[in-house]
This record gives C-alpha cells, sequence and structure tokens, in this order.
C-alpha cells in the first residue's frame, strides 16, 4: 500500500518539478571515486577498498580534521555498493563490504553531524556492472533511499537511452520528492546527451535536477582538468545562465591530494572550480593528504567565495596572448573573484592589467585580498595599473570588495 501511495505522488508531483529547498549554496563533501574507483578486494586491500570501514574512516577525518566546520557535509558513496536486489526487489548493500547497512552508515554520518550520498544508475545496470534503477524501479529505490536516510542521491545514466533518461530522470526527481525526505539530486543527464542543447534542454534539468553532470569524468591528471575547464569555457554562454541557489553546473571532483596534479595545479584547480560556483567534492584520502594540500583545500576565503549566495557562476573574460587568462565572478556585497590563470609551462610572468580592462568599470574604490597569500591591494580604482605574477600552470586569486566610506576615512 506504502509503495502505490508513493507511486500516485510521484504522478501527481510531476508537475511540481524537483524545487526542494535544497543546495542553495554549492555542496561540499568527499566523494569515493576518482580516489578508490571500484576497488572490491577487501580481503587484499581492507584499507582501500569500497566498503562500511572506509567510509567510516573517511567521516571521522572529515568530522575531526576541521573539514565539516568547513562546510564538507557530504560523505557519498559511488559505484560498487551493490550486493543486488533482495525477493521484493529492494536494493541491497554488499554485505561482506557493508555488513550493517547503508542505514547504519547514515546514522553514523548523521551522528558526526554529516550527511551521506548514495550511488545508482538509471538502467540495466550501473557503469560498474552492478544491478541498475530501470523505469520500473525507480519509486521503489527512492523509497528505499528514503528509509535508509540517505541526503543525496547521485543517478549516472550508463547503460540507458535517450528515452529512458527523458523519462526517469524526472520520475526520480517527483519520486524523491513524494518521499517526504530531503534528498538532494546530483544527475548525469546532460553528460549522456553531449552536454549541449538542443539534445539537452537545461531549464527542464535545471527543473529536476539540483546538481549535474555536463561533460567528461574527471581523471587524475592535469590535462583533464584542462579538458574539463576549456569545455566549460567554450560554452559558457549556455552553461553560466543555467546555475544558481538549488541548481549547479557540475564540473566533477577536486582531485587534490592525489598522484596528477602538482601544487601549483592544485592551487588552479581549486580556484577555478570556485570561479565556476562549482561543487567542491573532494576525492582523495583523508587520512594521508599532506598538510600543504589541506590548507588549499580548506582555505576559508576561498569557501566563501563558492558559497556565496548570489550563486552566479564565473567567467572567462580575457584570454591573452600571452597564455594567461582572466576569470570573473561576481559576488554578494558588490564584491567580485578574480582569477589569473597561467597556461604557460616557462617561468613566472608579470602580468599588468587594471579593472576597467577586466570589465569592471564602477568609480568604487577596491580593496583586494590574496586568497592564498593574504597579501592585500588598497585604495585601487579602475584605472589604477597593477601587476601580478603568475607562476607556470598557477594562479593569482583575488577577492575584490569596495571601500566603504569609514574604510576610506581610515586608510
Amino acid at each position: 500500500m506504502l509503495l502505490k501511495t508513493v507511486l500516485l505522488l510521484v504522478l501527481g508531483a510531476q508537475v511540481q518539478m524537483l524545487e526542494n529547498g535544497l543546495l542553495r549554496v554549492p555542496p561540499m563533501g568527499w566523494l569515493s571515486w576518482e580516489r578508490f574507483r571500484c576497488n572490491t578486494d577487501c580481503k587484499n586491500d581492507p584499507k582501500n577498498c569500497i566498503s562500511e570501514r572506509l567510509f567510516m574512516e573517511m567521516a571521522d577525518r572529515l568530522a575531526q580534521d576541521g573539514w565539516r566546520d568547513l562546510g564538507y557535509l557530504y560523505l557519498n558513496i559511488d559505484d560498487c555498493w551493490i550486493g543486488g536486489r533482495d525477493s521484493k526487489g529492494r536494493l541491497i548493500p554488499d554485505k561482506e563490504r557493508f555488513p550493517n547497512g547503508i542505514a547504519f552508515l547514515a546514522d553514523y554520518a548523521h551522528s558526526l553531524g554529516l550527511k551521506l550520498g548514495i550511488y545508482e544508475d538509471l538502467g540495466n545496470f550501473t557503469c560498474m556492472g552492478y544491478p541498475g534503477t530501470t523505469l520500473d524501479k525507480v519509486v521503489l529505490d527512492a523509497q528505499t533511499f528514503a528509509e535508509w536516510k540517505v541526503d543525496m542521491l547521485k543517478l549516472d545514466g550508463c547503460y540507458s537511452t535517450s528515452s529512458e533518461r527523458d523519462q526517469g530522470y524526472p520520475m526520480m526527481a517527483a519520486a524523491l520528492n513524494a518521499t517526504g525526505r530531503p534528498i538532494a539530486f546530483s544527475c548525469s543527464w546532460p553528460a549522456y546527451e553531449g552536454g549541449l542543447p538542443p539534445k539537452v534542454n537545461y531549464k527542464q534539468v535545471a527543473e529536476n535536477c539540483n546538481l549535474w553532470r555536463n561533460y567528461n569524468d574527471i581523471q587524475d591528471s592535469w590535462a583533464s582538468v584542462l579538458s574539463i575547464l576549456d569545455w566549460f569555457v567554450a560554452h559558457q554562454d549556455i552553461l553560466q545562465p543555467v546555475a544558481g541557489p538549488g541548481h549547479w553546473n557540475d564540473p566533477d571532483m577536486l582531485i587534490i591530494g592525489n598522484y596528477g596534479l602538482s601544487f601549483e595545479q592544485a592551487r588552479s584547480q581549486m580556484a577555478l572550480w570556485t570561479i565556476l560556483a562549482a561543487p567542491l567534492f573532494m576525492s582523495t584520502d583523508l587520512r594521508s593528504i599532506s598538510p600543504r594540500n589541506i590548507d588549499i583545500l580548506q582555505n576559508s576565503l576561498m569557501i566563501k567565495i563558492n558559497q556565496d549566495p548570489l550563486g552566479i557562476q564565473g567567467r572567462r573574460v580575457i584570454k591573452d596572448r600571452n597564455h594567461i587568462e582572466v576569470y570573473l565572478r561576481p559576488l554578494s556585497n558588490q564584491a567580485s573573484a578574480i582569477v589569473f590563470f597561467s597556461r604557460r609551462t616557462d617561468q613566472p610572468y608579470k602580468y599588468r592589467s587594471n579593472l576597467a580592462q577586466l570589465n569592471l568599470t564602477s568609480a568604487t574604490m577596491y580593496e583586494a585580498q590574496d586568497v592564498y597569500t593574504g597579501d592585500t591591494i588598497s585604495n585601487l580604482k579602475q584605472t589604477t595599473n597593477f601587476t601580478v605574477t603568475i607562476n607556470p600552470s598557477g594562479v593569482v586569486m583575488w577577492y575584490l570588495y569596495p571601500l566603504r566610506k569609514r574604510q576610506l576615512f581610515q586608510h
């Protein structure tokens, strides 16, 4: 009877779409996939396999090492957790690797002030071959996740057709709403349709999803980071207008702390993802991450910019012939975030400019704070020339804010 009631609510909720009041700022947290993939060999690699132990240990680190208090709240399970379906068709976790079940993990996360995310796939199988959520299982799976007290669902799109995705993602949005539990909805829908109109109707996507993957999976390399950035910039006129409170473009995980990025490249990914108003989902081993990578990911001013309540996605405003790019994101209280990004691979480059050249033509006087060093430049007018020194593959990032009359007097 309960399942029939939920189904009726789903059918009635289709016109209401997803507006669930969730994710008014980009979500932050940890996600297992890029770092731990589908390692299920708990016999030979118990520390790193996809298991209850892994997620509990990451939850402990999120709670105890300052991550949670900065906003990294979501502990997200990705693929390879499923053990099959029971006699009633309900999903069950792998009994050996998740002996206490997903509800136990949700309770554990909640006891630490965290939220639990889970993964499924709108198709016959998940991308790694585990049972998927076919259209006839959408309502049942949504109800199961709600009963487990899950807080986010990432729904992938492997082994599905365009027609199934067009039906299934709105169905799941309505089914999640109908459970009565607030469950954020992360969709891979656009990525499986090429990420662009006319195959992707971003108005419809934003009406059904809180965040969505647009493009390819990130890999542990600088080349992968650049390929995603290039795609987002090439299509920023399409992507920027559809992002905002409650619905976000997702360029995929932060790989800071893994193997593929230098120190400068790690700082660049953090700054560029922040400018893009991207979800900040780390995928690294929080048990062994280095102090300098912690400093990048726990930069409080960076997080303040990422979480700005206006929720405007930034864009590239300058592509310089010397392989310097400038990105700008409007923020609340007439502030802005600016990233000066170098694609050079030779040596530090001195980039000279002024605010007018960055399309900041207000007569206001500004102060700029370097997000990484904390250094400030005061009394910047639109015509004030300045020079920033940008390391190869690196960034200089500013938090630019207007000086008030009282501040001007103090200066």
